[in-house]
């Protein structure tokens, strides 16, 4: 997969799509950069896209990626079922304006 690199090395960056990721799907919306939510937008559609597959080996594949057991169950139990007719396009980014301090342009990015 192709990413924007966000100023930081591949590790740094990695945990933080984990984390994102998963902080998205356990809370339903997040807070953060218009950067970083579009980087994710493409991660958490990939990964409910394997929860309506729902078979032993898409799990595996999502539990190696999301950082916390309790959220791959809800994905799979709570989140996929919504989404069965659906065929893409899970997430919504809406722009909440710039972040005080280093006006960086701030969204809020929801499971729809």
């Amino acid at each position: 997969m192709k990413y924007g690199k966000l100023g930081r090395n591949s590790g740094h960056r990695k945990a933080l799509f984990r984390n994102l990721v998963t902080s998205l799907f356990k809370h339903g919306k997040i807070e953060t950069t218009e950067a970083k939510a579009k980087e994710i937008n493409k991660i958490a559609d990939k990964m409910v896209t394997l929860a309506k597959r729902g078979d032993l080996h898409s799990r595996r594949l999502v539990l190696a990626y999301l950082l916390d057991e309790t959220v791959v169950k809800d994905l799979f139990d709570n989140i996929a079922p919504r989404y069965a007719e659906r065929s893409g396009g899970y997430t919504r980014i809406t722009k909440i304006g710039p972040r005080r301090g280093d006006a960086a342009p701030m969204v809020i990015i929801e499971l729809v």
